[in-house]
């Protein structure tokens, strides 16, 4: 069982920065994948970035150069490190956990986070 409490979603001017935070509480496994979602009104949920327990990272191609994934193992805390933002990026932030333990998998959403680009 884990639970994720994300924040630092808000209202940011174009071109400006922003963090987003997702801490990870529970049973948390050795081997697992993190990431952020978003979801615009009337689009698809896409996916953001992604960071695994080995330290891997994933980028969707409209974020790279800008938007940068951390952790925080002793934390247990993954990071969303948004620069240059644009009105484009607009929407909810979802943090996610996702492992697969004895052949069973599990998938874990915050609540979800509102980033609105906007002057």
């Amino acid at each position: 069982q884990v639970q994720l409490v994300e924040s630092g979603g808000g209202l940011v001017q174009p071109g400006g920065s922003l963090r987003l935070s997702c801490a990870a509480s529970g049973s948390i496994g050795t081997i697992y994948v993190m990431g952020w979602y978003r979801q615009a009104p009337g689009k698809q949920r896409e996916m953001v970035a992604r960071i695994t327990s080995g330290g891997t990272t994933n980028y969707a191609d409209s974020v790279k150069g800008r938007f940068t994934i951390s952790r925080d193992n002793a934390k247990n805390t993954v990071y969303l490190q948004m620069n240059s933002l644009k009105p484009e990026d607009t929407a909810v932030y979802f943090c996610n956990y996702w492992a697969t333990r004895l052949l069973k998998e599990y998938d874990y959403w915050g609540q979800g986070t509102q980033v609105t680009v906007s002057s």
